[in-house]
């Protein structure tokens, strides 16, 4: 009795043998190159699709600095604007321009002076040495209220098409293209609050 059933148990002991080892794999840990963080980040925007989708590329460079990020994040319209500024004055002849694309260009170069003072402010904000919380704040009050001044330039150049019948194509043109802008440096703004917050 005892031999008969020796068997069936060493035959069953030897089919689970070669089964995969599914239940010893270990499982898959964060991803280490930052996406997870910048994922996690860009959830807090109004936009976090065009948010990760910006920022994923530079996930090696990011890893988990928010202050990293947050730069990048502002670097992102700023150099978007610059190129729209150029393709502006490429397809739209500056001299030629109606008031309406004149206001734009003026308002998205007020834009591009507001972001970079946001840039370089989170620039001194890396190389000073630890200070006290209030002049933390106050540097943070000023990359927030400089970004918010560059949205606010960015509305006021498509705001100034709503009157604008002469040629549709050139008011569709503009605002898309201005309206990319915008998302940027709303995601940007949004990820500097987060930083402000958790950095205090």
């Amino acid at each position: 009795m005892v031999l008969t059933m020796t068997k069936p148990i060493l035959l069953l002991l030897f089919f689970f043998s070669l089964l995969p080892p599914i239940l010893t794999v270990d499982p898959p840990l964060p991803s280490s190159d930052g996406s997870d963080f910048i994922r996690t980040a860009c959830n807090t925007t109004l936009y976090p699709d065009l948010c990760f989708s910006t920022l994923s590329s530079f996930a090696n460079s990011i890893h988990d600095d928010s202050n990293r990020l947050t730069r990048i994040a502002i670097s992102l319209p700023l150099h978007n604007t610059l190129h729209l500024l150029s393709y502006l004055q490429n397809a739209y002849n500056r001299d030629n321009q109606t008031a309406v694309l004149k206001g734009c260009f003026e308002n998205l170069e007020d834009a591009v002076d507001q972001m970079r003072g946001s840039m370089k402010q989170m620039k001194e904000l890396v190389s000073t040495p630890p200070g006290s919380v209030q002049s933390f704040r106050l540097q943070m009050s000023n990359v927030k209220t400089w970004l918010s001044a560059a949205l606010t330039y960015e509305y006021t150049c498509t705001d100034g098409f709503e009157d604008f019948h002469e040629d549709d194509s050139i008011k569709d043109d503009v605002c898309s293209r201005v309206d990319g802008v915008k998302k940027l440096t709303s995601n940007a703004l949004a990820l500097v609050n987060r930083y402000a917050d958790k950095a205090i």
